[in-house]
C-alpha cells in the first residue's frame, strides 16, 4: 500500500468513526469529541515516546505512577509543556473503557491534570484550556452517565483502532493530516459556520508560497485571524524547519477555534516553545505589537464583517491605521485587517492575504486607503483566483500582496480565473496551478489575458482601482469568425437556394398543367 492509499484508508475510517458515533450529537458539536480524542492519543503517544528515548526496554504505559519522580516530572513539562501519568495514557484508558462505569468523570479528571501539570511553568497558556470544548458530562453525549460512557467508550475505541504506524516514521505526518481531514470535512458540511476558520490546503500551499517566495530564511510567520491554523502549517510542510527561525504566530477570536489551532500545533510536532497562539480580537486588541516586525504574514480574514471602526474615536490613532489617514468603513472591515498585517511586517518580508474582491474598486475610505498603499509603494501583486475555492462560499476571492521591498513602482496582476479543478462541490487548484501563478509571480513578465505588470502613474489615473479586470483582458473563447470566408460561403448558399427554387417552380408549374389535362 502507498503512502497515499494508507492515508486515504485512514482518512475513511477516521469519517466512518465519526459518522457512527454521532448518535444524538449534532455534526458540528461532535467534532469536538473526535477531534479531542484524536489530540488525547496524539499525546500520550508523542509523551510516551519522549519518556522511552528509543530505549526498547522501556515500556511507559507499563510503569507504576508511584515511580516517577518530581524531578522526572519537572525536566518533562520544562521540555514537553505537559505531563501524562502511565494511569493518563490514551492506551491505558481506553483498554477498559467499555466497564469502566466512571469514564466520563476519570476523563474529566485526566484532562484537568494534564492541563494543571503546566501550571506555574512557561507551558501553562499555551495548555490551559486544550480540552476545554471536550465536555464529557454534556447531555449531548447521552441523558444517563451509562449513555454516556458507552459513547466516550465507542470513541475511544474507534481511535485506538486506527493505524498510525512508528510513531518517528510516518506517524506525526498521518497524525496532522487525520486531524486536517476531519476540520475539512466538518467544514465542508457545516458550511460558513466551518469554512470561516479553515482555509483549503491548496490555498493555504499557495498563499504560503507567495509569503515565503525565495526568502531563505524568515525570523517568524504569523497569521493574524488564524483560525485552525491550517495557513500557518502549510508554511511548515512547505519549507524547512530551519527556515522559520523563531516559530508560528497567530491570533484567534473564537474560542473554540482557538483550541482547535493549538492542537492543531502539537499535532504536527510544533512544541510549545515554537509557536505562540493569542487569544483575542486582532483589530481592537491585537498581541504581538511590541515584537519585532514578521517576515511572513498570511491570511484569510472574515470577508466584510461589522467592526467598530469611527466609533472609536482612539483607532483612528492607532499606529496600524494613522499613516492612511482614514478608518476601514464601520461595515466593512477587510482593509483594517490589511492595514493591520501591513503594520506588523518587517523591511523584508511579504504578506499574502486573502480578500473579498469589493475593496480593490469601490469608493469612499476604501479607495483612500488604496491610494495610501499605491504611493507608498506596498502592493506587489494582486491575483484573482476561480470561484467556489473555499468552503461556505462561492465567491471569486483575491490575493492580495504586499511588501515592503520592491524594487520598482510597477503593481503586478495576475489572472488565475480559469485555473482551477472541479472536485465534487468545490473548484480545487492542482500543483500545476500553483506553479503556473508562482511562475509568473517570480518572473512580473507580461503574459496576454494573464498577467502584467502596471505602473502607479495609469493606477492613479484610474482612480486606484486595483480590480484585475480593469488591467487585464479576458481571453475570447469565441470562435473566430472569417468574415470573407463567411460572405463567400454565403453568396454560394444564396446561389443554390436560387437554383432550388426555380427547380422547384418548374416542378411544380409541370404538376399544375398534368392536373389541368386530366
Amino acid at each position: 500500500m502507498t503512502s497515499a492509499q494508507q492515508r486515504a484508508a485512514l482518512q475513511r475510517q477516521i469519517w466512518a468513526i465519526a459518522n457512527d458515533v454521532r448518535g444524538a450529537v449534532d455534526g458540528w458539536d461532535f467534532k469536538q469529541y473526535v477531534l479531542g480524542t484524536l489530540f488525547y492519543r496524539f499525546i500520550s503517544e508523542n509523551f510516551a515516546s519522549y519518556i522511552e528515548g528509543g530505549d526498547d526496554s522501556i515500556h511507559y504505559a507499563e510503569l507504576s505512577d508511584s515511580v516517577i519522580t518530581p524531578d522526572i516530572k519537572d525536566d518533562a513539562v520544562k521540555t514537553k509543556g505537559y505531563f501524562i501519568y502511565p494511569s493518563q495514557l490514551f492506551a491505558t484508558v481506553a483498554a477498559s473503557a467499555n466497564t469502566n462505569e466512571n469514564l466520563n468523570t476519570e476523563l474529566a479528571a485526566i484532562f484537568a491534570a494534564i492541563e494543571g501539570s503546566a501550571n506555574g511553568y512557561p507551558s501553562e497558556r499555551d495548555i490551559k484550556g486544550l480540552f476545554a470544548d471536550f465536555d464529557t458530562t454534556s447531555n449531548r453525549l447521552g441523558n444517563t452517565v451509562k449513555d454516556k460512557n458507552a459513547r466516550l467508550a465507542d470513541v475511544l475505541k474507534g481511535v485506538a483502532k486506527l493505524e498510525f504506524g512508528d510513531f518517528e516514521g510516518s506517524h506525526i505526518d498521518l497524525f496532522g493530516d487525520a486531524y486536517e481531514f476531519l476540520i475539512s470535512n466538518y467544514a465542508a458540511n457545516a458550511g460558513k459556520s466551518g469554512g470561516e476558520f479553515f482555509t483549503p490546503q491548496h490555498v493555504s500551499k499557495l498563499i504560503a508560497q507567495l509569503a515565503m517566495h525565495k526568502q531563505t530564511s524568515v525570523n517568524k510567520i504569523y497569521d493574524p485571524a488564524c483560525g485552525s491554523g491550517s495557513l500557518l502549517l502549510q508554511a511548515k510542510k512547505h519549507f524547512d524547519a530551519h527556515i522559520i527561525e523563531e516559530g508560528f504566530f497567530g491570533q484567534e477570536l473564537n474560542h473554540t477555534t482557538y483550541n482547535l489551532a493549538r492542537m492543531n500545533m502539537f499535532l504536527h510536532n510544533i512544541n510549545y516553545d515554537k509557536f505562540n497562539i493569542q487569544l483575542g480580537d486582532t483589530l481592537r486588541n491585537p498581541h504581538f505589537g511590541d515584537d519585532k516586525p514578521f517576515d511572513a504574514i498570511v491570511s484569510n480574514p472574515p470577508y466584510s464583517v461589522k467592526w467598530i471602526g469611527s466609533d472609536d474615536p482612539t483607532l483612528i490613532n492607532d499606529e496600524r491605521f494613522a499613516p492612511a489617514g482614514v478608518l476601514a468603513p464601520k461595515s466593512k472591515a477587510d482593509f483594517a485587517f490589511v492595514l493591520h498585517a501591513l503594520s506588523y511586517l518587517s523591511s523584508k518580508g511579504r504578506a499574502a492575504i486573502v480578500c473579498f474582491p469589493g475593496i480593490f474598486y469601490r469608493s469612499g475610505a476604501e479607495q483612500k486607503i488604496r491610494q495610501y498603499l499605491m504611493d507608498n509603494n506596498y502592493v506587489e501583486t494582486v491575483i484573482s483566483l476561480a470561484p467556489n475555492l473555499f468552503f461556505g462560499t462561492t465567491i471569486a476571492v483575491n490575493i492580495l500582496v504586499l511588501s515592503k521591498h520592491k524594487n520598482d513602482t510597477k503593481t503586478q496582476f495576475i489572472d488565475a480565473s480559469g485555473l482551477f479543478k472541479k472536485e465534487t462541490n468545490n473548484n480545487t487548484l492542482t500543483g500545476k496551478h500553483i506553479e503556473e501563478i508562482m511562475q509568473a509571480f517570480d518572473s512580473k513578465a507580461d503574459v496576454e489575458h494573464f498577467a502584467k505588470s502596471v505602473s502607479l502613474g495609469a493606477i492613479a489615473a484610474n482612480d486606484y482601482n486595483l480590480s484585475v479586470s480593469s488591467y487585464i483582458e479576458a481571453k475570447d473563447n469565441r470562435e473566430v469568425v472569417d468574415i470573407v470566408k463567411l460572405n463567400a460561403e454565403l453568396k454560394t448558399t444564396v446561389a443554390k437556394i436560387d437554383k432550388l427554387r426555380t427547380e422547384i417552380d418548374a416542378i411544380m408549374a409541370e404538376i399544375e398543367g398534368e392536373e389541368l389535362e386530366a
